[in-house]
Formats: structure tokens, C-alpha cells, sequence
């Protein structure tokens, strides 16, 4: 008997110590996007560049410290989408845009690399409308809820609401006004020194926010959260509660898009650089450069997704002047860049 036990507590000392050096072994990383477009460096000198520097490290610093210890990547995306959701700098949120009724309606969405996933759109008052989305994964049988069943879930839910006033921000009226002037509909980087009204042409900024993750246990999550386009009609909805089009994460890969939403959304452009990835092989890198470049700049499409694999490879990749993005990696190393 005494025999059997000196056994059974050698093998249980020999596995705790395989868990304890097999989850060193293991990497976590995380990357955030808070948009990309025409970032001019000028009209970001001094303390507006400070903000957002500032703004991005706190998000990377807040999932990381869930990952670093041994938090889940779902609660590490959502806990640094959050940061830039509360925000007044980026299009999510606090600080998101205003559709043609001078109203805020906001979209996001959530994905676990185990296929589970959540979305929101349309949807008004949620503080954290990414929140929402997982709300909507974890606790409904649906994937997608929309404008005022979402707010009656989220509510269920006990999440927290602001009043419109909580979003708005003059930066963003002022934005709608001139919108409505020109008579054409705007996104948030917007490049001021065009006034053609083309559609093409005048989306230049893409205030989007995401976060893809990968924890300890070799599990990915990626989120995205949005406020759509300025002066948008019509109950529009982009990419980013479209799984598969501005969000996907499988164990494989996650990613989170930013840009010119109709281009993303006919090219399911997430799940179509996951593909890439999973059946051509090679780098995530070169898989998301491909779709970018094939699948929405050949297109006439702008934008840029971030990216993670299962082995800890990022990607922060683009084809527009700038975008807001940073990546912190194991050992808490951040990297945080704006231009190209």
C-alpha cells in the first residue's frame, strides 16, 4: 500500500511539474486596432498623440493582465475593447458618429476560437456594446441581435446603459453637419481636403476598434466594436458584427477588420484570410496581406485587419496612410505605432 502511494504521489509531483513548465512553454499575446485611414501626422502633433498612444497602452496593458494571469483570451478582447469603447478618441462607443437622424446606433461582435459567437447591431444606450455581444454568445441561442431586441436582451442582462448624451461629442456633431452639407456619408478618419462627395474617395478614416487574443491554454478570442458610418440611413450595418466579414476567430487564427465595411463584407474578408491561412499554409502574415491586397484593395476597398495565430504570430497590416494598433506579447514587450 505504502508502495502504491510513494507511486501515485511521483506521478502527481511528475504532472504537476509537465503543467506548470508545459504552460511556460506556451506563449499569449495580444493585439488592438482602433482604426485606419487617412491619419494625418500633423493634425495628431502634441498631446492628441500623447492621448491616443496613451489610450492604446491601456488597453493592451488591461487584457494582458488577464492573460499573463492565466485569464481566458474572450476576457482578455473584451476587457481591452472596452478601454477603447470608453474612449471619446475612436468610432465605438463613447465617441461614436452620428447616422442621418442625428442619432448613435453601434454594432460589435465577439468570437471564441472554439466557434462560439456574438453580435450586436444597430443598437443604442449600451455602454460597452461589445459586452453585449457576448452577452448575446454566452447567454441566448442566437448569434446576431439587432436594435431594440438587443437593447431588451442587454437590459435582461443587467448591462449597463448611458444617456445619449454619455456618447455625443461636439467632434462628432460638427463631423454630421458637415456631412450633411456635402450631402454624402462620411467614415471617422475622415480627409478633410475632399469635397467630391464620391464614395470612394471621401471614406478615409476608419474608426473601428478590435482585439484578438491568444491565452495560456491555447485558446483564441477576437472582438470588434463600431459606431458606422457618420450620416449613414437606412438601418445600414457594416462588417463588424457580420461573423466572418469584420470578425472570426477559430483555434487556428483570430482577426479583426477595420475599413470600408461593404468591401469587407463581400469579401468575407475575416474568415477569407483565416482560410488562407489554414489551408495554403504559410505566415498569417502573408495570408492577410493577400486578402487585403486581392480580395478588397483590387476591389477599390481600404482598410486593415489585425491578426494572431495559434503559434503567436501578429499581424497589424494595412493599405491606407495610418492606422491606430499595438501588440503586446509573453514577456509584456508593447509595440504601439500609428503611421506607416
Amino acid at each position: 500500500m505504502n508502495h502504491l502511494l510513494l507511486i501515485l504521489a511521483f506521478f502527481m509531483a511528475h504532472n504537476a511539474a509537465f503543467t506548470q513548465e508545459n504552460t511556460k512553454t506556451k506563449k499569449i499575446a495580444l493585439v488592438i486596432h482602433g482604426g485606419a485611414g487617412t491619419i494625418d501626422k500633423q493634425t495628431l502633433q502634441g498631446d492628441l498623440e500623447k492621448e491616443y498612444i496613451k489610450t492604446l497602452e491601456t488597453a493592451l496593458l488591461k487584457g494582458y493582465e488577464i492573460l499573463k494571469n492565466n485569464g481566458n483570451s474572450i476576457d482578455a478582447v473584451e476587457a481591452s475593447v472596452n478601454v477603447l469603447e470608453n474612449s471619446p478618441l475612436f468610432n465605438a462607443g463613447k465617441g461614436s458618429v452620428f447616422n442621418n437622424e442625428g442619432k448613435i446606433e453601434m454594432d460589435a461582435a465577439i468570437m471564441s476560437g472554439s466557434g462560439k459567437a456574438g453580435a450586436v447591431a444597430c443598437v443604442e444606450g449600451i455602454k460597452n456594446p461589445v459586452s453585449a455581444a457576448r452577452a448575446v454568445m454566452e447567454k441566448s441561442n442566437h448569434v446576431l441581435l439587432s436594435g431594440k431586441g438587443a437593447e431588451i436582451f442587454a437590459k435582461e442582462q443587467n448591462l449597463v446603459f448611458e444617456d445619449s448624451s454619455y456618447f455625443a461629442t461636439d467632434f462628432r456633431w460638427q463631423q454630421l453637419l458637415r456631412a450633411k452639407e456635402l450631402k454624402r456619408i462620411e467614415l471617422d478618419h475622415q480627409d478633410k481636403s475632399d469635397t467630391t462627395g464620391n464614395i470612394q474617395q471621401i471614406e478615409q478614416k476608419y474608426g473601428t476598434v478590435g482585439a484578438v487574443a491568444l491565452d495560456y491554454n491555447g485558446n483564441l478570442a477576437a472582438a470588434t466594436s463600431t459606431g458606422g458610418l457618420t450620416n449613414k440611413k437606412y438601418g445600414r450595418i457594416g462588417d463588424t458584427p457580420l461573423i466572418g466579414c469584420g470578425t472570426w476567430a477559430d483555434n487556428i487564427c483570430a482577426i479583426s477588420c477595420t475599413g470600408q465595411g461593404e468591401f469587407f463584407i463581400r469579401a468575407v474578408a475575416a474568415y477569407n484570410a483565416a482560410a488562407r491561412f489554414k489551408y495554403k499554409g504559410g505566415s498569417l502574415q502573408t495570408a492577410i496581406c493577400e486578402t487585403i491586397d486581392e480580395d478588397i484593395k483590387s476591389k477599390g476597398g481600404k482598410g486593415g485587419m489585425i491578426g494572431i495565430s495559434k503559434d503567436g504570430e501578429t499581424v497589424m497590416l494595412f493599405n491606407t496612410k495610418g492606422m491606430y494598433r499595438g501588440a503586446i506579447d509573453e514577456n509584456g514587450k508593447i509595440e504601439i505605432k500609428i503611421f506607416k
